[in-house]
């Protein structure tokens, strides 16, 4: 069966986009996300700048610390991020 690719982006966003947005919203730097995730610094500068993974793990740490998210939605941004980029690189070998 053939694949619609109308659906999909032609750009992917990474959902580190998105978190950055949150924390600026609420007047939180990546140091205090990632204080109060328990997590490096370096690790969430690298998912706010699409080069690293929001992980189950991770989703549940942004869940505890922004309450209003839930972690389901984090990795459905993950998800749709990952597929995005896949589907953006298939493309461009059948061009």
């Amino acid at each position: 069966m053939a694949t619609k690719t109308s659906a999909y982006p032609d750009v992917a966003i990474p959902p580190g986009e998105y978190l950055a947005e949150e924390i600026a919203a609420r007047g939180i730097s990546q140091k205090e996300l990632a204080k109060r995730m328990g997590r490096p610094v370096n690790t969430v500068n690298e998912i706010i700048n699409g080069k690293k993974a929001i992980t189950a793990e991770t989703a549940l740490q942004l869940e505890a610390v922004m309450a209003e998210i839930p972690a389901r939605f984090w990795l459905n941004l993950e998800t749709d991020y990952q597929l995005a980029r896949a589907l953006i690189k298939r493309l461009q070998r059948v061009e």
